[in-house]
Parts: structure tokens; C-alpha cells; sequence
């Protein structure tokens, strides 16, 4: 019978059909939107690095590694984020692809990127390039958050302690921070006007972006901005 459920031109078959191939689109989407994310991630933060006005948190700590070991900054930034990886086990919290491919793949990239940028020394063009660091690192958080594969190592790291503690987000991020901040510095990381503004301007940029990038809701539940506690609590100052 032609109009069967079960036939190839009934309408089920087709609405099946479109739904399979519209959820493998997706997934090619997201996971093009993951990597692109992570690549802009590694770009913006070795262009922080090169305009030398201060460093994001995290990237005060590497460059402090950096200077003490002489290992890389993108090398340091892939065994640090292997390290908080191995933190989130008693913390229970379960990585995803992109939370495992975030360890490599933003630490290739920022030294693929300092490897091919070269060295800028006038403060008119470090200004600018600060600036163009910090929107781009919005971008690429919106991006590879938006993706949903999972959070980097160092926000479950931050997510983990809130669950594992009952402290705030909040909290458990500025004290993350500061530690790392303070580390970073003792060690001989760049502090400067360029950490506070972006400290000042990442939450913004990261919330903007990631409204901009995110995908059509599920049917029946809610968008990765609009309904993620996850999402939410990463971005959340």
C-alpha cells in the first residue's frame, strides 16, 4: 500500500529521512564550529602574548611556566591543561570531545601563531592588537561553547569546585584566578592594562558570541544559551 507508514514515499519515511539528514548536518556544523573555535582561541591568545600589555589569567600562568622551564607557552598550555583534566576526576565532572580536544588544539595553535607573527614593538600597533586579541578570544568562545561538545579543562575545573564545594561560581572562579594570576606573576608572567581589560570585557564578548553562534533549539527543550546551566555557570563573573 503506497501510503504505508513503513514505504519510501510516505510521508513518515520522508519526514525520517530529512530528520537524519538535517541531524548529520548539524553535527558536521557543530563540529567544524568546535575547532574553528579552538584554532581562534590559540590565535587570539598568542596575539595577547605578542601585543605585551598582560595576559589573560591563564595565559600569565603559562608564560610564567614558560620563562621558568623554557618549554613553549603553547606546549606548557597543553601539559597544564592535561593536569586540570586529571582534577576533574575527583571532582566527577566528564570531559567531552571538545573539552579534550581544547587541551591540544589551543596549545598547537598558539604556537603555530607565534611562530608565523612577527614581532611588534610600536605601542600604536600593540594597543590595536590587544583590542583585536581580546574580540577575537570572545569570538572563539562563543564559538566553541556554543558547539556543545563540553567545557574547556578550565571551566569544568571552576564548575567542578562549585558542585564538589557548595561555594559560588563566583567564588570558586575568582579564587581560581587569583591563584593563577599570582603564580603566573611570581613566575615572570605579563601583568598589565591588557588583564584587566580583559578581564573587564571577556564576559560580555563571550555571552554576545555565544547568542550569535549558538544552534536551533531541540524541540522540547531549551537552547544552548538560553537553558544550559552548564553554559551559563562558565560565563557567569
Amino acid at each position: 500500500m503506497s501510503g504505508s507508514p513503513g514505504s519510501p514515499g510516505s510521508p513518515a519515511s520522508s519526514g525520517s529521512s530529512g530528520s537524519s539528514a538535517s541531524s548529520g548536518g548539524s553535527l558536521v556544523r557543530r563540529l567544524v564550529q568546535l575547532y574553528v573555535g579552538l584554532v581562534l582561541y590559540g590565535v587570539s591568545s598568542a596575539l595577547l602574548v605578542e601585543a605585551g600589555l598582560g595576559l589573560e589569567p591563564w595565559g600569565v600562568l603559562h608564560q610564567g611556566l614558560t620563562e621558568l622551564t623554557g618549554i613553549s607557552i603553547g606546549v606548557v598550555s597543553i601539559i597544564v591543561g592535561a593536569i586540570v583534566l586529571l582534577l576533574w576526576v575527583p571532582l566527577r565532572q566528564r570531559p567531552g570531545l571538545g573539552t579534550v580536544s581544547n587541551v591540544f588544539v589551543v596549545g598547537l595553535a598558539i604556537d603555530g601563531t607565534l611562530a608565523v607573527v612577527p614581532d611588534v614593538h610600536a605601542l600604536a600597533l600593540r594597543v590595536p592588537l590587544l583590542v583585536a586579541a581580546i574580540v577575537l578570544n570572545g569570538v572563539a568562545t562563543g564559538l566553541y561553547i556554543a558547539a556543545r561538545f563540553g567545557p574547556g579543562p578550565r571551566d569544568g575545573l571552576m564548575t567542578g569546585l562549585n558542585q564538589r564545594t557548595g561555594r559560588s561560581i563566583r567564588l570558586m572562579r575568582t579564587v581560581v584566578e587569583i591563584t593563577v594570576v599570582a603564580t603566573g606573576f611570581a613566575l615572570g608572567g605579563t601583568i598589565g592594562v591588557g588583564t584587566v581589560a580583559y578581564a573587564l570585557a571577556i564576559g560580555p564578548l563571550a555571552q554576545f558570541f555565544l547568542r550569535v553562534f549558538a544552534g536551533p533549539t531541540s524541540p522540547g527543550g531549551s537552547g544552548v544559551v538560553a537553558g544550559s546551566s552548564s553554559v551559563r555557570a562558565i560565563l557567569r563573573k
